[in-house]
This record gives structure tokens, sequence and C-alpha cells, in this order.
């Protein structure tokens, strides 16, 4: 059976966050993001039904993740697996991850040290087998073009549904959750997103989701609407839309 309920998580504040670093390579949370993740775990009140953990391996995924549902993760029975699926949409050098090899080195450092440094327990369990080689090229299934990027997202749906652990937490990034979700209501252009930093919302598969064509549905109201992606949106690092940017300012003059 898929599971019954899955967390979806926006990432922390990373430092490309703050004034469009775009150019800073797969950067690290901020100060405040590390504060909004321990906000999110102190809030957070169903760590204890948690029975695994997913995060896209850039860096400030892998943070969140692991600063944020740091209750659940140190029960020995919740795996935590690094799934490239749930990489962010972009090309830009902040949305280019590591190697496994380099994160193995980097991980330790980067979760075990400071005021809310994580134990073993929590970063030794990391999953590294689905980060494969190539994960972090920006081509093929992970290129930054529309048709590439549903793709992924559609694959990451079925993903979820063959797993049997009854509820999911998924640490992932803001322009890619719109895809996985299908649907763009709210979509702040200004942010690229309609969600916070570690804004964390539940869903579940609707009614008529299969194992070819699962698709998510808020938990709280599963009937509401969804908005298509509006023409425009994310022109600027899809390059298979780009001819959108040119029509999109035609509409808007």
């Amino acid at each position: 059976m898929p599971p019954k309920t899955i967390y979806l998580v926006r990432h922390a504040e990373g430092f490309h966050n703050v004034e469009n670093r775009h150019h800073l390579r797969d950067p690290l949370i901020t100060p405040l993001g590390h504060a909004q993740c321990a906000a999110l775990r102190a809030e957070f009140t169903d760590h204890a039904s948690i029975s695994l953990v997913v995060a896209s391996p850039l860096k400030r995924t892998i943070q969140t993740a692991a600063l944020s549902l740091t209750p659940a993760l140190a029960r020995p029975d919740v795996p935590f697996l690094l799934l490239p699926l749930a990489q962010e949409i972009g090309w830009k050098d902040c949305d280019v991850g590591q190697t496994a090899d380099e994160l193995r080195a980097l991980v330790p450092g980067m979760l075990s040290e400071g005021d809310d440094a994580v134990g073993v327990e929590v970063w030794a369990k990391i999953d590294y087998g689905a980060v494969e080689e190539g994960w972090n090229s920006k081509k093929g299934i992970y290129a930054s073009l529309l048709t590439a990027v549903e793709q992924r997202a559609r694959e990451m749906r079925r993903w979820l549904w063959t797993r049997d652990e009854d509820v999911v937490a998924v640490v992932t990034h803001g322009s890619f959750l719109h895809y996985l979700l299908e649907d763009f209501t709210g979509f702040r252009p200004e942010k690229g997103t309609a969600f916070d930093n570690c804004q964390v919302q539940s869903y579940e598969f609707s009614a008529d989701s299969s194992a070819e064509e699962p698709h998510l549905v808020d938990k709280s109201d599963p009937t509401k609407p969804k908005l298509p992606r509006p023409y425009g949106i994310h022109a600027h690092v899809l390059a298979d839309i780009a001819h959108e940017m040119g029509g999109l300012k035609d509409k808007l003059n």
C-alpha cells in the first residue's frame, strides 16, 4: 500500500536565498535557516509517526532534514534516503550538487558542528545508494527543461507510490514542489515559489491515483482545485520554454 501521509518540506533559508546569490555552489543554510529548522523541529507534532525521511542530495536539504526532523531520524528504524529525483529544477551553481563521495566527506562536518549539531546516529545512517554518477550533471531526466522536470516529478510520484511506509517526510525545493504537486496555486514570481523556507504541509494520493499515474492532493482538502503552470513561469531557467519570456513581456505590455 502507498503511504497514507506524505509531508513535503521546503528547505530552510540557504545563503543563495539572500540577495539572489545563485552563483554560490550548493550552499549551506544561513543562521536564519538554522533557526527555521529549530522552530520546525519544535513545532512539528508528528515526529513519532514518520517512518521514512527523504531529502534531495543538495546540502541545504540534507541539513534541513537532519536539523528539523531529528526526533524522527534519531529512531533506529527510520531510514534517511537521499533521492536525486527531488533536486531543484535550475541549472545555476546553487542547484548543482556534489558527488556521493564528496557528500560522504562533507556531511559529518555539516551536521556534527555548531550549537544545533546532531548525533552520529543521524548523519551516519544516510543512505547514498540512489546518488548515482551524473545526478548533478543537469542532463537527461535531471536537465533544466520543462519536459525533463515534469518527467522527473512524475517519476518521483511513482517512486513514492511504491513505498510501504505509512508516513513519509520529503525535504525538497520550492520550485520543484509545484511540479511534484502539479499545482501553481499561490505562486509568487519574486520568490519563484509559493512555499516559504521550512514550510511543511501534508499530502496524500488522490482517490483516482494508480501506480502509473499517481497524483498528490492536500490532505486537509483533497478536492481543492489545482492551478496549472501559468505562461512564462520558470522560463528563465528551463531552456525549452525560454521563448515564453518574450511572449510574457508582450502580454504584460
